[in-house]
């Protein structure tokens, strides 16, 4: 195949993502024939979102924030749907945007950081054929001062003990769920992403 058609193919894609490749860079990385979507789990500063986008483009996919998808259905924001209708009817709105999130194919997904504490999610995860769900890990004062660094002012730190209480809560669930663990306490972006392509290849997971 030349170049010229490898690039016609991509243009081609309806879910391509929005990041592109120029043309000094090298055509998209093979995810293993067997999975069609990736998840990316992990507490607040973890990376979900950046590491997503730098991801699905490796992989010639598209990106999907569940958080961002739960807004586009509702037609409010997060906190809008807290104030609104309280968690336990946010976590069933959240469950009913992961399932038809779920539905799409060669897809990377970064899901909130509460999402792994409702049963049904984890069900959800761990029961959808050809679905890899990967921890993006790091101890919480990592975590937190990646938070402050990029300016991140959610609610939850604003009380550091009562976040370092809610990582430990949600670390064990976390760990549990994935397929596969990537520390990226000393990792930036490119290299994390390559230490989970090395481990998707290596172990076809």
């Amino acid at each position: 195949m030349t170049s010229t058609e490898s690039e016609a193919q991509t243009q081609n894609k309806t879910e391509a993502p929005t990041q592109k490749m120029t043309n000094n860079e090298p055509g998209p990385t093979l995810a293993p024939a067997h999975l069609r979507r990736l998840v990316l789990t992990g507490f607040m500063g973890a990376g979900k979102s950046t590491i997503g986008r730098l991801l699905a483009a490796r992989l010639a996919w598209s990106f999907l924030d569940l958080d961002a998808h739960l807004e586009a259905r509702t037609g409010a924001t997060i906190p809008q749907l807290f104030e609104r209708h309280g968690e336990a009817h946010f976590r069933r709105l959240e469950s009913s945007a992961l399932a038809s999130a779920l539905g799409r194919d060669h897809t990377v997904l970064a899901l909130g950081g509460g999402t792994p504490e409702e049963l049904t999610n984890r069900l959800l995860l761990e029961q959808t054929p050809a679905t890899l769900t990967i921890f993006l890990d790091a101890p919480f004062p990592t975590l937190f001062d990646r938070c402050i660094l990029q300016d991140i002012a959610r609610p939850v730190l604003a009380d550091p003990v009562a976040a370092q209480l809610r990582f430990q809560k949600r670390h064990p669930l976390y760990r549990r769920l994935a397929n596969l663990t990537i520390d990226t306490a000393d990792l930036t972006a490119d290299q994390t992403i390559d230490a989970l392509l090395l481990s998707l290849t290596q172990n076809k997971t």
